[in-house]
């Protein structure tokens, strides 16, 4: 047995695409087609019963890939060696990996504390007294919805809406654009705007940002979730009119995919 590789808080998070050599799946005869997505069937539910463990199975909108995962989970030895059998589950010569991104499940370093919110909210803005009872209202409803906030950063539970949107991010480091060349206040406000944007869309976009410094290519991973293409697309134009993206982001590649079960899977990607 490994000794389990867990962070101190967080998960492991891999998105992984492939290409489909349909070439090499027509040699197979209908029965060994037949066993190869029993195998990956197999193997889908048990990834998905690994305890603190998600799997999450699309169909890639374009040809950049044909099928697409995101999986999460605790230990990076369970990580791995799932991402292997995904990688051969249907075949060594059927799946090509395409594209992959690695980062872990992060709380955010601009949340707002409890010392912030009462400085700049309760006593700043409402300008509370600490022996009202609004006070500790608003304070009990701040602590609940940043706890709760917390563990869906570090420890989300995904829905199955039907579109994924996934791109790597990091912060430019250049002249005046230097976003770690700004104190820690003026880089909380300028995300804080940016934040104020995200929560708009709330409950018709999902977003997680998944850290990846020193782990990939860029520091951020941003998966979204969306029940229309609309939306993804709406989000991501008006942030980038904010100071946050427009001055200091650069962006990879955007990866659009649909969230299928495998039946429905396995017959839109023509296996």
């Amino acid at each position: 047995m490994m000794t389990p590789l867990i962070p101190k808080e967080g998960w492991h998070v891999l998105h992984l695409y492939y290409h489909i050599d349909h070439s090499q799946w027509a040699l197979y005869t209908e029965e060994e087609q037949r066993h190869a997505k029993i195998r990956l069937t197999e193997l889908v539910q048990e990834i998905r019963a690994t305890p603190d463990t998600q799997l999450l199975t699309f169909s890639v909108v374009s040809p950049k890939a044909d099928l697409g995962f995101m999986l999460l989970t605790p230990d990076l030895h369970i990580a791995n060696s799932f991402e292997k059998q995904l990688t051969l589950s249907l075949g060594p010569e059927i799946l090509t990996p395409s594209y992959s991104y690695f980062s872990l499940t992060e709380p955010s370093e601009y949340t707002t504390t409890r010392e912030q919110y009462i400085a700049e909210t309760l006593v700043a803005e409402k300008n509370l007294s600490e022996d009202s009872g609004e006070w500790e209202a608003a304070l009990k409803e701040f602590d609940d919805r940043m706890t709760h906030y917390r563990s869906y950063r570090v420890y989300p539970q995904l829905p199955d809406w039907p579109v994924v949107c996934f791109y790597p991010m990091m912060k430019r480091r250049s002249g005046a654009d230097n976003w770690y060349a700004l104190d820690y206040e003026q880089r909380r406000t300028l995300m804080a705007g940016h934040a104020r944007v995200g929560r708009t869309y709330s409950g018709r976009i999902l977003q997680l940002i998944t850290g990846s410094t020193g782990l990939d290519d860029h520091e951020w991973g941003v998966t979204l979730l969306a029940k229309d293409t609309a939306d993804i697309k709406a989000i991501v134009y008006e942030m980038r009119f904010d100071e946050v993206s427009s001055r200091y982001s650069e962006f990879g590649d955007f990866y659009i995919s649909l969230q299928l079960h495998l039946a429905e899977l396995f017959h839109r990607l023509c296996l």
